[in-house]
């Protein structure tokens, strides 16, 4: 259990979440439901005082008596005489999704409160329910629909929703977000981190139209136990029985009716015949159908098993060795996160192009379209929430946090046959404290998913010319996973890193989640000189020699792809604010190591 040293904070943190923030129940596949999409241009407002949320007592508007007064209410001056200091009209506006430090200069470096307005008509119907979604906002999202609050969401890299069924006006409706990326010592990541701190809706917003009744939730992968059965569930917005719901494969001929419990529930089990399974070598996808007398919701999924046997990684009963490359949510050819489809099918296919089977997403949930395109293409995925270096272990709500932002990948991702490892975090310091609260996580992750390998970026240490990992957490995660920075941080000029060995405590699989070093594309020198892109070439060939003496080594992600901003790397010549850690320069040019 969490230890918790203020029962009365932990039960106060409780009943807050419960009124004000995102509903919890995402919507599976919301991209296949009818959706409006609200992306393109929104007009935005810099707010570093907050003077649109709070009174110049500093109290907010929003839970005043009259719950008004501040920008959400996107006011016009009812005659010449009121004041009114915001107009989003003639505010400038922005690309959604998108950061807000690529598209305004004044913004690049900026922490602290933005203001969106996004104004939309629709004609509501009274069949139906409605649903804004945002697919990922960074960090803290207040958000307000016709000058009523719907209610907050912290964490930036996953999705939220609010029903708003009968707050819809017929025609012009105003949707206004207060996004705060500040960073804080209780959240999730925490205050330091190692990459850009990009504010905004990073990524899609929609308007669901529902059926009354709709599917709100299934699964349909393969059991943990070999079987020849496709298992899961499908799960209706309420809870009413006796509703037919009807799953199809037409490839496997499969066209099972279910009908649903008092809880609007059905656990399914469907035997199956000449099942392709999915591999990087043949990721092969199923047309899948989820439908009910009101709705038909389309997918498409792989089908596969992961599991460990003794040191062994087994993909579909066969050893694999994972062979990958670590990646961020950013575009090194143009400022800011991904933005397209086009932009992470680029870096997806720069890996491929490197021989990869896999990928690390670190370090938090990357785009939900970056997990379809992984299954399309034949990569392996890790990934990963940001629990990252020094998180605030004691802090209750940060706890809660870090546990829903694992739920919503979870959840959001379980139907993609790429994904066969959850990383529970990274670079986290040993302590009473940390171990269990990251064991708790490791318990959330089993309980969410049993079919999947449990992971997290652990720290080794060094006696001599020995590296040591006995991290306790080792016990409880399927992996022994860690980084290691010889020839960088430690251990001399890349030539003298093989003199290290190995003292691994735990008999499981070995995967090296980070190893590299910085080059500065275009700067040639001698192996020995830092910065230099035969230093970093030097390095990968010294260290594959090196962790080639572990003989349960069965995977690698070099740290890392491309190279990405980070106001740590402050170095004028060689960084300026760039880790220059990647294989592929932010010009697209290919460094030696390549």
């Amino acid at each position: 259990m969490l230890k918790v040293k203020n029962w009365a904070l932990f039960f106060a943190v409780l009943i807050i979440s419960s009124y004000s923030f995102a509903q919890q129940n995402l919507i599976q596949n919301i991209q296949s439901r009818s959706i409006l999409s609200l992306n393109g241009k929104w007009n935005y407002i810099v707010d570093p005082y907050e003077n649109g949320f709070y009174d110049y007592r500093h109290d907010p508007f929003d839970q005043s008596a009259s719950k008004s007064g501040g920008f959400f209410d996107d006011k016009k001056p009812k005659n010449k005489s009121e004041l009114i200091e915001y107009d989003f009209d003639y505010s400038p506006a922005m690309n959604v999704p998108g950061d807000w430090n690529s598209q305004s200069e004044k913004l690049e470096l900026y922490e602290g409160s933005v203001w969106f307005r996004r104004k939309f008509d629709v004609k509501p119907e009274n069949d139906k329910r409605y649903y804004v979604y945002f697919a990922a906002v960074n960090y803290e999202a207040h958000v307000y629909l016709n000058g009523k609050k719907l209610g907050i969401h912290k964490g930036g890299f996953t999705p939220f929703q609010f029903e708003v069924t009968g707050q819809l006006k017929d025609g012009s409706n105003s949707l206004v977000l207060k996004v705060d990326n500040t960073r804080k010592q209780d959240e999730i990541p925490t205050i330091n981190t190692d990459w850009w701190n990009y504010g905004g809706i990073t990524r899609d917003v929609f308007l669901a139209a529902l059926p009354k009744t709709f599917v709100a939730d299934y699964k349909i992968q393969l059991p943990k136990a070999k079987s020849d059965f496709i298992e899961g569930f499908v799960q209706l917005s309420d809870s009413i029985a006796n509703q037919k719901v009807t799953v199809t494969i037409p490839e496997l001929k499969i066209n099972t009716v279910v009908t649903t419990n008092q809880y609007g529930k059905v656990d399914l089990k469907i035997a199956y015949k000449n099942l392709v399974m999915w591999s990087p070598e043949n990721p092969k996808l199923y047309n899948v159908t989820v439908s009910t007398t009101t709705e038909k919701i389309n997918d498409k999924i792989g089908f596969r098993r992961i599991e460990t046997a003794g040191n062994n990684i087994m993909l579909n009963g066969k050893s694999i060795f994972l062979r990958g490359i670590s990646i961020h949510d950013e575009n090194p050819l143009l400022a800011g996160r991904l933005r397209s489809e086009g932009d992470m099918r680029l870096l997806l296919q720069w890996a491929k192009d490197l021989n990869c089977n896999y990928v690390r997403l670190a370090h938090y949930p990357h785009n939900e379209d970056m997990i379809r395109l992984a299954d399309e293409m034949g990569l392996m995925v890790w990934a990963e929430v940001p629990v990252y270096w020094t998180i605030n272990w004691t802090n209750p709500a940060t706890y809660a946090n870090a546990k829903q932002q694992l739920t919503d990948l979870i959840l959001r991702d379980k139907n993609r046959a790429s994904v066969v490892i959850w990383s529970v975090g990274n670079e986290t310091p040993l302590s009473d404290a940390r171990l269990s609260f990251m064991s708790n996580l490791v318990e959330t992750a089993r309980s969410l998913d049993d079919t999947r390998l449990i992971a997290a970026a652990l720290e080794v240490h060094r006696e001599g010319n020995t590296m040591v990992l006995n991290d306790p957490l080792g016990e409880k995660i399927d992996l022994v996973s860690f980084n290691e920075y010889a020839g960088w941080y430690f251990g001399g000029v890349p030539s003298e890193i093989t003199k290290f060995d190995f003292n691994i405590k735990y008999n499981k699989p070995v995967v090296i989640s980070e190893f590299g070093g910085d080059a500065l594309a275009g700067f040639h020198a001698d192996e020995n000189t830092r910065w230099s892109e035969e230093y970093q070439e030097a390095l990968y060939k010294n260290q594959i020699t090196m962790l080639s003496k572990i003989k349960s080594l069965r995977g690698i992600t070099p740290w890392i792809l491309t190279d990405f901003r980070s106001p740590r790397r402050q170095h004028p010549i060689y960084q300026n604010f760039w880790n220059r850690k990647g294989l592929i320069s932010e010009t697209g040019e290919k460094k030696k190591a390549y």
